[in-house]
């Protein structure tokens, strides 16, 4: 049996620092369309299941 040691220390600090500078590189503008564009996913989503679930719920009744 093999056991498999990671330094999470060396992850943390790779994730940390990809993250910094993938936002030190994105305009405001790019901020403001990601955060419509996650809105308006999650409601579309949101009103699929709900559609979805009334359609289920008129096929088993």
């Amino acid at each position: 049996m093999q056991v498999h040691h990671h330094d999470h220390t060396t992850v943390a600090g790779t994730v940390t620092g990809t993250v910094f500078t993938v936002a030190a590189n994105i305009d405001s503008h790019d901020y403001t369309k990601t955060v419509i564009l996650a809105v308006v996913g999650a409601t579309a989503s949101f009103v699929v299941s709900l559609v979805l679930k009334w359609i289920w719920n008129r096929i088993k009744s």
